[in-house]
């Protein structure tokens, strides 16, 4: 299982679901945080800003990061959730999440997974620049940039529910 939440709600949600591995996407400046029950070696920590094109004074996510993630994402066992976070948990949050089902599930229609993600989650707007990355990493050969395009931007929200989503499905 993967949760998805905005930062504030990551230490309530990693204990009630028993989650034991991380994944942090926040701004640069935003110093690592740690949580109970999550060993050091099993949370990611990204730094770059909710941005889809070069815009001055920011960070956007770099190919790098895309690689990271994936690499970490694919050393999950999923024995236990993983709980991906942003500071909003609409964006970046989303983008790995999505990432994530793809990752875990290569023969699935990319529609079909971006679709539940909106049905999960109908603020999820995943950030473009980060599937754009991933969608080569997995070889999905523009298929997820298309598929999030297709369910388009989420329902205007300040800060994301707390979501899960069954990877096994």
């Amino acid at each position: 299982m993967i949760i998805v939440c905005p930062l504030n709600q990551v230490q309530t949600q990693v204990t009630t679901h028993g989650a034991k591995r991380v994944l942090s996407l926040l701004s640069p400046e935003r110093p690592p945080e740690r949580f109970t029950g999550i060993e050091p070696e099993h949370h990611l920590w990204l730094g770059f800003h909710d941005i889809v094109q070069p815009t001055e004074g920011m960070t956007p996510p770099t190919a790098t990061d895309a690689e990271r993630l994936v690499h970490f994402i694919s050393e999950w066992d999923r024995a236990a959730p993983m709980l991906i976070h942003c500071w909003a948990g609409i964006s970046r949050s989303t983008a790995a999440a999505y990432t994530a089902l793809c990752l875990h599930q290569p023969k699935a229609d990319e529609e079909e997974l971006a679709l539940r993600l909106r049905a999960a989650s109908p603020s999820a707007t995943p950030n473009r620049l980060i599937v754009s990355y991933t969608d080569r990493l997995l070889g999905r050969n523009g298929r997820m940039l298309k598929a999030i395009d297709r369910i388009g931007r989420g329902a205007d929200a300040f800060e994301g529910t707390p979501f899960t989503l069954d990877i096994r499905r």
